[in-house]
């Protein structure tokens, strides 16, 4: 498989090489053009629990599409339903990336994905109290597949995506500007100041990360444009 992600960081589309046999999995929707050589099969990707579990509790898609060349080689392209940018995660096996809800795009076809629930922490933040959970697959589940040793996640973002490596440190992010995170990483929620801060100044809950791994954030918070319309809208009405 070979991919590129053009357009980026406001208006980004992933475009993938697949070959005769090769498969993408990617979120009901996201398909953008394709060539006739291209097979797509719908299902639950990984079971009905599963897709259960990721649309009520993850925020996503009950269904997941495949995309599979057949004949000779095929290009796909997929994009996310809002502007923002691409990024793509390698997870080896025995990895774990978990990720906020809406973020999934795609992955390779041995990406497993599922939902965990991370306690009454995450409840507070307003961004979930699940969130998903993508792992490779097992070094023999690769050999039966004739998958890669490794899996790719293609994730969308609301904004660009910025890339934050701690090394046994702390770091903290503001809840809705969290795409995701891998590594050995303890989360925790708190208030970012006083009851005046998070009141008056605009900067509520927070997501305090400690150990080491990498920490992707989006640049814009989907909740915060959304407010900024409503309020549009509501002086237009006024008018």
């Amino acid at each position: 498989m070979e991919y590129r992600i053009l357009h980026r960081p406001s208006f980004s589309i992933l475009e993938v090489v697949i070959e005769p046999g090769e498969s993408i999995q990617a979120e009901a929707g996201a398909m953008v053009y394709m060539d006739p050589s291209i097979k797509i099969t719908t299902g639950t990707g990984g079971g009905f629990v599963n897709a259960i579990k990721r649309k009520f509790m993850g925020g996503e898609s009950f269904f997941i599409n495949k995309f599979t060349a057949t004949a000779s080689p095929g290009k796909i392209g997929l994009a996310p339903s809002y502007f923002g940018d691409i990024k793509a995660v390698n997870l080896l096996p025995g990895e774990i990336f978990y990720a906020q809800k809406g973020t999934f795009l795609a992955g390779t076809e041995c990406l497993k994905i599922d939902t965990e629930y991370k306690g009454t922490k995450f409840l507070i933040g307003g961004e979930g109290l699940f969130l998903l959970k993508f792992s490779c697959s097992t070094l023999k589940d690769l050999k039966n597949t004739g998958g890669t040793l490794s899996e790719t996640l293609f994730l969308s973002s609301f904004g660009g995506i910025v890339e934050k490596e701690i090394r046994g440190g702390e770091f903290i992010v503001d809840t809705s500007h969290l795409v995701g995170f891998k590594g050995d990483l303890e989360v925790k929620i708190k208030s970012s100041g006083g009851i005046k801060t998070t009141l008056f100044g605009k900067e509520g809950l927070v997501m305090e990360f400690k150990g080491s791994g990498v920490i992707y954030i989006q640049t814009r918070s989907m909740s915060e444009f959304l407010k900024w319309i409503n309020s549009y809208m509501e002086k237009i009405r006024r008018r």
